[in-house]
């Protein structure tokens, strides 16, 4: 019998895409495919989605979804053969422009609830059966936007496993518990007691990230160092406690990248091709660079990039107070900064830009082309993180023969090996990049002072290069061990989460109560 899963995701690199996540779905979905799973995602139907999926065909109706009725089409990936499910409900996914959960403020739209228990709710039918859809084996759930996913196959009576994938522990998807009646959540569910192992309910809240951890079959985190991390109290944003109660079933498996998409040797959006044994390439590409961000056309300065969201997490306020020092302490070196998010940041980064004319040069904003072009033209990157569930900028780089200088947590120590303080060059087997502890700006300095040391050193930096360069971060890895993992569950060697059966309260609600309803409505507004 084929291995049929399910991906259920609020997005899919290049349909729908605002970080990483929308990357890791589409990129492990196509390699999951190329070992033999049926794989197919469940994902909203954006304007996006639709403007840039191939062949999209109506299957259906999905009626009486807590969000209201819902279209169901079958569309297939640009770039892959990776079908996708697009679940068209236009009064909560159309007219948003380009933000997929915040409006042009940074506000959260007011009806993400709704827009996302419709989504948990949908794919929780089609685990049960749709007409048009072969009914998955395995539904996987990422991060809490499909948290309720693997709860509504349990009320619903679903053979499917379910697998849940925590991207980001700090979203949660919290909301007020006055709600359960609007996405058809029996009210048993919502017990305050410490000591109700079936309860969602956290800090009186609704928690998405509490429902996929208690109710999947099995839970899993991008790198193996953060499914450690996360049952701390300093990375466990709370939930540490539920995650210990459930660590029988954790575990971390590292991302992947596309390493078709993003390879030096063959990406048009370079300004010259190049590979390990040529790096004539490179150069060309870090001169176009320099021009691009208006820096001095210097061969020999070190340019280092930074190309993250600009957010204290990234530690990007730090890294703004760190930089004039950077500048003044090495009079050659050069900034290449792409990125957006906090407006504060962003603010003092533009006038760092105006005090540094030829060293520094920032673009706000996100072009996945420009991503491309700073990874092939930097000498470093720079990608301080206050936490790191696994990162992808890195991965990136390293791909790129740019040396990564980063903090030493979650999936940046998994895939970082650090150079050693060396005088010679030696011990250099596997290093290819440099970690530091802490989140100060005298850490930040003295990390970049160690990449910028070994920079000076021809031999021992054309090592790091190498190093980095023929490191395997395709899925090749992850993909196997997602096969074995579902391939165990649906084999039976796992024995399912705890059981709802007991709850009172009929499955996942086609129709709840009219008055019921408005009310919990009239929360969602309120909510915001």
């Amino acid at each position: 019998m084929s291995l049929n899963v399910l991906m259920v995701a609020a997005e899919a690199a290049p349909l729908a895409k605002s970080g990483g996540l929308g990357d890791m779905v589409s990129a492990s979905s196509a390699a999951l495919r190329q070992r033999g799973a049926d794989v197919s995602i469940l994902m909203p139907g954006y304007e996006c989605a639709f403007d840039r999926a191939r062949a999209a065909t109506p299957l259906g109706y999905i009626r009486d979804l807590p969000g209201g009725d819902a279209r169901l089409w079958r569309a297939a990936m640009p770039d892959s053969d990776v079908p996708v499910l697009l679940l068209q409900m236009d009064h909560l996914y159309a007219g948003r422009g380009s933000g997929l959960y915040q409006d042009a403020t940074g506000r959260e739209y007011i009806d993400n609830f709704a827009r996302f228990v419709s989504l948990s709710a949908a794919a929780a039918r089609i685990a049960t059966g749709v007409r048009g859809v072969v009914r998955p084996r395995v539904v996987h759930a990422h991060d809490w936007h499909a948290g309720l996913t693997p709860l509504f196959m349990k009320l619903a009576g679903a053979s499917a496993k379910s697998v849940f994938t925590i991207h980001n522990l700090a979203f949660q998807g919290n909301y007020p518990t006055a709600l359960a009646p609007y996405a058809g959540i029996p009210s048993g569910l919502l017990n305050a007691s410490p000591d109700d192992a079936q309860s969602i309910e956290f800090y009186e809240t609704l928690s998405f990230m509490k429902a996929a951890i208690v109710y999947a079959d099995r839970v899993t985190t991008v790198s193996e160092r953060y499914a450690r991390e996360i049952l701390t109290p300093r990375f466990g944003n709370r939930m540490e406690g539920v995650l210990a109660a459930h660590t029988g079933k954790l575990s971390g498996i590292i991302n992947g990248i596309d390493d078709d998409t993003w390879n030096p040797a063959d990406d048009p959006a370079l300004a010259q091709p190049y590979g390990i044994d040529d790096l004539a390439g490179k150069h060309a590409c870090k001169k176009a660079l320099q021009q691009s961000y208006g820096l001095h056309v210097d061969p020999f300065a070190p340019l280092v990039a930074i190309g993250s969201r600009l957010t204290e997490q990234k530690l990007a306020d730090v890294v703004c107070e760190a930089l004039p020092a950077a500048l003044a302490r090495w009079p050659r070196v050069q900034f290449a900064i792409l990125g957006q998010g906090d407006a504060r940041i962003e603010n003092a980064l533009r006038r760092l830009a105006r005090e540094w004319p030829g060293r520094l040069g920032v673009h706000i904003g996100y072009d996945e082309d420009r991503a491309h072009r700073l990874h092939a033209g930097a000498d470093i990157l720079l990608h301080g993180s206050r936490f790191e569930p696994c990162g992808l900028t890195q991965l990136y780089a390293m791909r790129y023969g740019t040396i990564p200088v980063a903090s030493r947590v979650g999936g940046l120590a998994d895939t970082i090996d650090d150079c050693p303080a060396s005088e010679d060059g030696t011990h250099t087997t596997r290093a290819n990049g440099f970690l530091f502890t802490g989140e100060h700006a005298s850490d930040v300095f003295h990390a970049l002072g160690r990449a910028l040391g070994a920079f000076a050193q021809p031999t021992l930096w054309r090592a790091l290069q190498r190093n980095a360069m023929k490191r395997d971060s395709s899925w090749r890895v992850p993909v196997a061990r997602y096969l074995d993992l579902y391939r165990s569950l649906t084999q039976g060697q796992i024995a399912p989460a705890s059981q709802v059966a007991r709850v009172s309260g009929n499955a996942v609600a086609r129709k709840t109560n009219p008055a019921r309803q408005r009310r919990a409505q009239a929360e969602v507004r309120r909510s915001a």
